[in-house]
């Protein structure tokens, strides 16, 4: 077969303000600033670099990674790729991140495999949901997202390529349906990363030493090998073994295999990583082990990402092994905060149903969601979080009151208001996320951020009172009245020292 269209030297990474780019452009412009795309593409890519620059230049320490630095890294990693370039060929006699041998299994159509477009009997409610022509820019991208955001219940398993193999059938024996993708799971993780100045540093922040990943304790085969370097045979062959216990397996997870064709793609499930339960997850990811069921940070497009930033920087002020576990944020934010004058925690994902029955799916209820919050050194202190959560745990209480007087305006009228106050709530939070950002830059201990919190929590109030306004209406004598019995009072929450 013939080798072409080459991602290293093909333009096919969607960029911020640059459109697409290659990876060798990548590695060579530091002005790139961020990632385009929606955030389950710009995780899967992410994830790709990482694993580049891992298999690449891995320091040993600390100490090695500060020497290494973001100019360094991205020299090393652009003479990795020339070194491996004939294994980047998205078509060819060893196309990248596919399987030849899984031809034998069904082609499924590029839109399968696309959360945003409809097929089969799926509603079309606008153009962006109908199937298109997919050029090779695109296809490249799809291929990154399937190897861990596919949806379960899309892929062919009945080819088996490991002799013997039983993970593709069910108790039955018959073949099963297949998993969700590993980085996605039954509803939709949370990913999160620590984001720099430029797409460079990104990169450069969130790479982990050889110290860090002993640490973690969760990849027994270490860094591991790049799956391009030298892909499996079959879903449990040897290489798909260590794949399954390494980083980079981790990163670039293989978990199904795929091979593109010009309608579309063989499917089926690949590499069966170990999930979170089992100790294994993304170091993205965001996992719980404090009590007896591990739990994961999910999706939920009616709580923002922002409003977690907490959880997931808990560690700052107890120990790393209570709350939420995120490796990615805990191994880079000192380094972040040292480093670099400036930065942010990037926390998106998507949201999917059907999970329990491996039958994914996108509902209504569904969506992809994203936050980034810019952080400084200064408000990095154990008193600065305090502050952080103490506004944020007032502003959760905020918006419990504001559920129970939409409630109780609705219950004076006998009528159900059961649906409304949820919808109240969520205005509540969706008119406080664009003051977020000033809220977390007010919570350093000084006068004038004292006196900038005051304001805010005015505003804030503001909120309650707007929101309340907007679902409970007050135009008849009897709607006045419960109105005006009901409206929520803010005087403790204003009183508060701020």
């Amino acid at each position: 077969m013939e080798n072409r269209f080459n991602l290293i030297d093909e333009p096919w990474i969607p960029v911020a303000d640059h459109g697409r780019v290659s990876l060798r452009q990548i590695f060579s412009n530091p002005e790139y600033r961020s990632l385009g795309g929606n955030p389950v593409q710009k995780i899967a890519l992410l994830k790709l670099l990482l694993a580049i620059a891992q298999a690449a230049a891995t320091p040993k320490d600390e100490t090695e990674w500060k020497a290494l630095g973001v100019h360094g890294l991205a020299e090393r990693c652009l003479g990795y790729l020339d070194k491996w370039y004939d294994r980047f060929y998205l078509y060819g006699d060893k196309p990248f991140l596919q399987m030849p041998a899984i031809r034998a299994a069904k082609v499924q159509p590029f839109g399968a495999v696309i959360p945003e477009i409809s097929i089969g009997n799926t509603t079309v409610l606008s153009h962006t949901q109908v199937q298109r022509v997919v050029d090779d820019a695109e296809r490249a991208l799809l291929l990154v997202g399937v190897m861990g955001f596919a949806f379960g219940g899309k892929g062919d398993n009945s080819v088996v390529l490991t002799s013997g193999y039983s993970g593709k059938t069910n108790a039955k024996g018959k073949k099963s349906v297949s998993k969700p993708g590993v980085s996605l799971g039954t509803n939709g993780f949370t990913h999160s990363f620590l984001m720099g100045a430029s797409l460079s540093e990104t990169v450069w922040l969130n790479l982990m030493s050889t110290q860090q990943i002993e640490q973690m304790n969760i990849y027994p085969d270490g860094i591991g090998a790049a799956p391009w370097e030298q892909m499996p045979e079959g879903e449990d062959c040897p290489v798909a073994r260590v794949l399954k216990r390494s980083l980079i397996g981790r990163l670039v997870s293989l978990s199904y295999f795929c091979l593109l064709t010009d309608k579309g793609l063989h499917f089926s499930e690949g590499v069966a990583h170990y999930g979170y339960k089992d100790g294994f997850y993304d170091p993205s990811m965001a996992i719980n082990y404090s009590s007896n069921e591990p739990k994961a940070l999910w999706v939920d497009p009616e709580k923002r990402p922002w409003r977690s930033l907490t959880a997931l920087l808990n560690f700052i002020e107890q120990d790393f092994s209570q709350g939420f576990q995120c490796w990615q944020l805990y191994c880079g934010l000192d380094r972040a905060a040292e480093e670099s004058g400036c930065f942010s925690v990037w926390t998106g994902g998507l949201s999917v149903s059907g999970g329990q029955t491996n039958k994914q799916f996108v509902s209504g209820r569904n969506d992809f969601v994203e936050s980034q919050v810019w952080l400084h050194s200064d408000i990095l202190g154990q008193s600065e979080f305090s502050q952080l959560k103490q506004e944020m745990g007032a502003l959760d209480s905020l918006a419990k009151n504001l559920y129970g007087r939409v409630q109780g305006f609705f219950k004076e009228q006998t009528v159900d208001g059961s649906k409304v106050a949820p919808q109240a709530t969520q205005l509540f939070w969706q008119l406080c996320e664009r003051d977020f950002q000033h809220l977390v830059d007010s919570c350093e201990q000084s006068n004038e951020a004292a006196e900038a919190r005051q304001k805010l929590r005015q505003r804030f109030a503001s909120y309650v009172q707007q929101s309340y306004d907007k679902f409970c209406p007050h135009e008849t004598a009897r709607q006045l009245d419960a109105w005006a019995k009901c409206r929520p009072n803010n005087s403790n929450y204003l009183k508060q020292e701020a």
